[in-house]
């Protein structure tokens, strides 16, 4: 007898598609890594830079009060001028340099100590005249600062411009930076941005009653083509090359205390004595008077 076969039931199940969540999360997660990416390239930029750097980026956006004096002139120092009469007025020498010998002849005299009324009263205290040279010195650094702002063609070399007073003297660096080096490569004559620094600082210093130091620094690792003329000889004819720029615009000779060129003796950056920032030209004004008064007619 044939078996009697049942209807076949097929079930067929529907599989629903999942509920969109949306892309919000996206957005968030893409705000998470630009911050943190953010983050970490401050904390990179902020252990690169020296501390010398740190100060003239503390320098640019809160200039020193030097003067209250109110000008047109605004810029970096907001209105303040550090012409006791008025704006910043700058001479122009024949070549295109700009010298900004008002502001030096403004600051310096009303510096104490400076004027006549001040050199009058006599003053012999040791503790006076440290205080009248480190004022002194602080003005000149804010001088020299106000004359490197003022000139568009070296604001763009502003990392390698170091200049720091303190009661013993004015110490002024100018320093290599990778891809913007001061002389040209193996030589002692630099590039125009060099001359255009050394030329707004020689007023300052020349109206400084203290005697100037140079000194040349060279990096470490450089190949010199010439067995006879290494790292000592090219320290020693840049600085001696920066003497005479100084002396073109206005330092006279009997300010200068002492050339020296100290090859890679004297590292900028003691733990990396390789790094570009290393060869470098520092001027230093000690705080030693002139042998010869400045008021002395020859």
């Amino acid at each position: 007898m044939a078996r009697q076969q049942g209807p076949v039931i097929i079930k067929r199940i529907k599989k629903a598609a999942h509920t969109h969540h949306g892309g919000a999360w996206k957005i968030a997660y893409a705000d998470f890594v630009t911050a943190m990416m953010a983050f970490f390239l401050l904390l990179w930029l902020i252990n690169m830079t020296t501390p010398e750097q740190k100060e003239g980026l503390a320098n640019y956006f809160a200039p020193p009060n030097v003067s209250e004096s109110q000008s047109g002139s605004g810029g970096v120092l907001s209105g303040r001028s550090l012409d006791v009469a008025g704006a910043l007025t700058d001479a122009t020498r024949s070549d295109g340099i700009a010298i900004a010998g008002s502001v030096a002849d403004a600051i310096l005299e009303a510096a104490p100590g400076s004027t006549a009324e001040a050199q009058s009263e006599g003053k012999d205290s040791a503790t006076d005249l440290l205080a009248q040279d480190s004022q002194r010195f602080h003005s000149a650094a804010a001088s020299i600062r106000q004359a490197w702002e003022s000139m568009p063609e070296i604001m763009e070399m502003a990392d390698n411009l170091i200049v720091e007073a303190s009661e013993t003297g004015l110490d002024i660096q100018i320093v290599d930076q990778r891809g913007r080096p001061m002389f040209q490569e193996g030589s002692k004559y630099p590039y125009e941005w060099m001359r255009a620094s050394l030329a707004a600082i020689a007023p300052v210093l020349e109206r400084l009653p203290n005697q100037v130091r140079i000194s040349g620094h060279t990096a470490a690792g450089v190949q010199y083509s010439d067995p006879s003329y290494g790292a000592w000889e090219l320290s020693s004819d840049r600085a001696n090359a920066v003497r005479s720029i100084l002396g073109e615009f206005g330092l006279s000779d009997d300010r200068i205390h002492s050339v020296v060129g100290r090859a890679t003796s004297e590292p900028f950056f003691v733990n990396d004595p390789y790094l570009a920032a290393n060869a470098r030209i520092r001027v230093t004004v000690v705080n030693q008077a002139s042998p010869i008064p400045l008021d002395m007619a020859p």
